[in-house]
């Protein structure tokens, strides 16, 4: 247990894999329900879904690999995991309805080698995004990702069946499993609950003949994931709103890692450790574009895992992060997947979103509920989500504005807690009333 606690004690490598398996199966359905999502939206046929899932795989594994060991100062070098991110979805969503999966692989690509650079140059930006920016910016991804589940939990977009008795009732009983798990199970397994929900509704949707088996007819057993799978369009808009949240995520990896650090190894991080981190986010999401994925980042549910089982030692979850590469060249576990009813899902994922709003409120509180931050947050997700839902609003602005806000909550609501945090005055002084004259 002493070697296991340890970043750096020899261990060996198959003793380490059931730990390194354990980190796999705490963020699997998270690393690839986004892909799923984004890809029902852009209506990929079987054949596209699976690339795409396959890739997820691949880069997941390829990026934690990268972070525990990392090439010069790309990597953090501590235990982290990486995953698609949620962060992304609901902006993927809209620019691929509107401008086709292409813009969005494009977004993927240049966002990326932005995210990269700030990585190498956080120590002149951090100071510019507190806290309570970041909360905002989470708490407003979370409830654009609302609609997005209880899409899912209808049967899907354009499903011809949306909101039958069969989809409801999956993707009730889907829910139903992960709650009963996370109440009922014990120790780090109740990290599993989405899978046991998944689990659950995949054996009863196949009962209701709800699962099409027709993707696993000529799957080969080995096949190497395809490099540019899709053709990118550098699009100004997509580009420019995926730059916003390769923003928001480089913050959100500031808290990740000081998590990790806290709970692992009692200590805060170093510059290094947090700077290496957002760039090895960066670098490998500018990968995932290449093989026609989505962004990645640390994912949250393996540093809970850290923090109950006290595992930090590189060497073992390594072995997690090649069992996802190895994973990425069997069709079987992406067709598995992409086999999944979307109702199915959404019953899973519909209680992820809501942590996530969870998580922004938590987010909020730690911040401090002072009245300046209150405003903040106040004023930045009425305008972000109620703006964006009233979208004529902005009809009156240039057609580029348009493309990079009208429809996404996220990039408004950052964009006005950046000024709003920049123009109001500080606590003390914000509180003071005027003086008045004689």
């Amino acid at each position: 247990m002493e070697a296991l606690t340890s970043l750096d004690a020899p261990v060996s490598f198959w003793k380490g894999i059931p730990f390194g398996l354990q980190h796999v199966m705490a963020m699997f359905v998270a690393n690839l329900a986004p892909i799923f999502l984004v890809a029902n939206a852009a209506g990929m046929n079987a054949a596209q879904s699976t690339i795409v899932i396959q890739s997820g795989l691949l880069v997941a594994g390829l990026g934690t690999c990268l972070q525990l060991y990392a090439i010069w100062r790309i990597g953090s070098r501590l235990p982290m995991v990486t995953g698609i991110s949620f962060t992304y979805v609901a902006a993927a969503i809209a620019i691929v309805t509107n401008k086709g999966y292409g813009a969005v692989v494009g977004a993927v690509i240049v966002g990326g080698l932005l995210e990269l650079v700030l990585g190498l140059t956080a120590q002149y930006w951090r100071r510019f995004v507190p806290p309570i920016v970041s909360a905002i910016v989470v708490t407003a991804i979370g409830f654009s990702l609302l609609s997005v589940g209880a899409t899912s939990f209808g049967g899907g977009s354009g499903a011809t069946d949306f909101g039958s008795w069969q989809n409801l009732f999956l993707g009730l009983l889907s829910l139903v499993a992960c709650l009963a798990f996370q109440l009922l199970a014990k120790g780090t397994i109740k990290q599993l609950s989405v899978l046991f929900g998944l689990l659950i509704g995949y054996v009863a949707a196949i009962a209701m003949g709800k699962v099409d088996f027709s993707g696993f007819a000529n799957l080969s057993i080995v096949s190497l994931p395809h490099v540019m799978p899709f053709t990118p369009e550098f699009d100004a808009g997509a580009i420019i709103s995926f730059a916003l949240l390769y923003v928001v995520s480089s913050v959100e990896v500031l808290g990740d890692t000081a998590a990790l650090t806290k709970v692992g190894l009692n200590r805060l991080p170093t510059e290094r450790e947090t700077a290496g981190a957002i760039a090895g986010d960066g670098f490998i999401s500018s990968i995932s574009g290449i093989f026609g994925c989505l962004p990645l980042t640390s994912f949250a549910q393996n540093i809970g895992l850290v923090a109950m089982t006290k595992v930090v030692n590189r060497k073992v979850i390594l072995s997690g992060g090649l069992i996802l590469v190895l994973a990425s060249f069997v069709p079987a576990v992406a067709e598995v997947f992409n086999s999944l009813p979307q109702a199915v899902l959404g019953g899973c994922t519909i209680m992820m979103f809501g942590n996530i709003v969870l998580s922004g409120f938590q987010m909020i509180a730690e911040a401090g509920f002072t009245q300046r931050n209150i405003t903040i947050a106040a004023l930045s997700l009425t305008i972000g989500i109620g703006f964006t839902q009233v979208s004529d609003i902005f009809a009156q602005f240039p057609a580029l504005f348009q493309s990079i806000f009208a429809n996404n909550p996220i990039a408004v609501a950052f964009v006005v807690a950046v000024i709003l945090n920049l123009v109001l005055p500080n606590e003390k002084r914000f509180l003071s009333t005027p003086q008045q004259s004689d």
